[in-house]
């Protein structure tokens, strides 16, 4: 596949993820092993399988990782929300974040589709950045 680097659908969950760092800094102590590992773990685990798929063989096991990356999308957001109802995270910032979490979702989304086009021709605003 090549540079992951080079992937928007890349750069921008490697930003969500800096910017749930960042976020989570002000979450409860005792929460350290609780929500803020789950919320970064989380965030962390999109990036990474976009990068990982990027390092294995084929269209097919490229969109497996994205897949996976979805997954972790999702539960991204869950938890965005939940630290929101706790009262961990102010509304601008889990707006912003929650916001993020769906254009990477959809961003994957498009990436799996085209990967699994018989062309398997892939979307240059999705897949690399200029």
């Amino acid at each position: 596949m090549g540079d992951y680097r080079k992937l928007q659908v890349w750069e921008r969950a490697h930003r969500l993820t800096l910017e749930v760092y960042d976020a989570t800094r002000t979450f409860p102590k005792e929460e350290a092993y609780g929500l803020t590992s789950q919320i970064r773990r989380a965030a962390s685990s999109v990036p990474a399988n976009i990068a990982e798929g990027c390092g294995r063989n084929g269209d097919g096991e490229m969109a497996r990782f994205l897949g996976i990356a979805r997954g972790s999308v999702n539960e991204l957001d869950y938890h965005l929300l939940l630290a929101r109802d706790l009262g961990y995270l102010q509304l601008s910032c889990y707006e912003h974040c929650a916001a993020e979490a769906q254009v990477v979702s959809r961003m994957l989304a498009t990436f799996i589709q085209r990967l699994r086009q018989p062309n398997g021709r892939h979307p240059s605003p999705v897949a690399e950045s200029s």
